[in-house]
């Protein structure tokens, strides 16, 4: 956890996470760097639980997501396990690094009773340090699994997150309640590739693997795959739905069954929020910027070009100056690599409208940018004026205080 000023975009308070039926969990203090906090989380899902992910496309992944990589599509008849540590990373850490990726599965199963090759396993700190595995197994059969316990979760998993993040919906499958629960941790190496966090949601719903993969896919692109808070996407970093199936509904059977409309919805919103709250948490954030990209050639299109803007870190220390300087988001779509012809292209800051036809607009008053940048939540809006394509993606500015954060990460 860290030192830090808490986010002032940190939310009033952690939200309700109702227990979910089928799935327990505990907490511990296994000391793998931080003292005087938790940082170990074990999530058991009832037999018959049903499990989708998708991982980090960094080529230089850790372990832990080798290892559960392989765990996702193992068959197994027992519980389906959750064993999340944080202080290390267990990246880049050699032999040592998969020993202690087996120890730690080997450890969970024995104390829970699961098979260890379908143990869902992940690590979020420092990298190149090897996870001391004993820490965690000398702590599993003490851990007294709970239905309640999100919170304590999602603080259990922070690194230099200032705040717990936590989400929860309801949705409607085939007339049954159905609820989805969800907590995340992510502050700094946040960029999209999915996934550059970690981030764990569970519901209840009677849904098979298949179709949770379906659906997690379709909504990773509007939600975790659309932050940024530094362009860095972490080595370590995994987004798991699981489906406990205690709800008594129909199974679903097709992704693109109408019953899963609300479904949908719902699971759209929990991760939605999630990510928003991820990248409001940004290391050193003093500014939430929302950028909107329209006009371009295709949304893929778009959406490159919005990140290339919320990357940039000429135009995210301009926004941390309260500078509305247009020239460096121009630079910023240029360098994209994506069509773009500055004769046509038009960027607004808020309701001002910046530039439009290759040259500072006409109308525009250095005062009228003045104002609205020293405003906490920024919009940049851009048209390209070449086709249909749109995109919105969300980042923060860059201060000082990400510096401070990460100069010494290691000490």
């Amino acid at each position: 956890m860290s030192d830090m000023t808490i986010s002032p975009f940190a939310p009033a308070k952690f939200p309700t996470l109702p227990p979910l039926a089928g799935f327990t969990m505990a907490t511990a203090e296994a000391g793998v760097k931080y003292k005087g906090r938790t940082d170990l989380w074990v999530l058991l899902g009832q037999p018959g639980t049903q499990v989708a992910g998708v991982f980090t496309q960094n080529k230089c992944p850790g372990a832990p997501v080798d290892w559960s990589r392989n765990a996702l599509v193992e068959q197994t008849d027992g519980p389906r396990l959750v064993v999340v540590n944080s202080g290390t990373a267990n990246v880049f850490a050699g032999q040592a690094g998969r020993d202690a990726v087996m120890q730690t599965a080997k450890g969970a199963a024995q104390a829970f009773g699961a098979d260890a090759a379908s143990i869902q396993l992940a690590s979020t700190g420092v990298i190149g340090v090897a996870l001391d595995a004993s820490k965690l197994v000398e702590q599993f059969p003490k851990m007294k699994l709970d239905a309640d316990g999100w919170e304590a979760a999602a603080r259990a998993i922070m690194t230099t997150d200032t705040h717990p993040k936590g989400a929860t919906a309801t949705a409607k499958i085939s007339g049954t309640t159905v609820t989805i629960n969800g907590i995340s941790k992510g502050s700094g190496m946040i960029a999209p590739d999915m996934a550059t966090m970690l981030a764990y949601v569970a519901t209840d719903a009677n849904l098979p693997q298949e179709v949770l993969q379906t659906l997690l896919a379709a909504e990773v692109g509007p939600t975790f795959n659309s932050i940024t808070v530094d362009s860095d996407t972490s080595t370590s970093d995994t987004l798991l739905l699981l489906a406990s199936g205690a709800a008594e509904h129909v199974k679903i059977s097709d992704a693109n069954d109408a019953a899963l409309t609300d479904f949908r919805r719902a699971l759209h919103d929990v991760l939605f929020d999630l990510s928003q709250q991820i990248v409001k948490d940004g290391e050193g954030i003093s500014k939430f910027v929302t950028i909107q990209v329209s006009g371009a050639v295709s949304d893929v299109s778009a959406h490159r070009i919005g990140m290339s803007v919320a990357n940039s870190p000429l135009v995210k220390t301009a926004i941390a100056g309260e500078d509305a300087n247009w020239g460096r988001i121009v630079m910023a779509v240029g360098k994209a690599g994506e069509p773009a012809d500055r004769d046509v292209l038009s960027i607004w800051i808020g309701p001002h409208v910046l530039a439009e036809g290759g040259q500072p607009a006409a109308s525009y008053k250095e005062e009228d940018g003045a104002s609205y940048m020293k405003q906490d939540e920024i919009v940049i809006r851009l048209d390209l004026g070449l086709g249909e394509g749109t995109a919105t993606v969300y980042t923060c500015d860059l201060t000082h205080s990400y510096i401070d954060i990460n100069a010494d990460y290691r000490s």
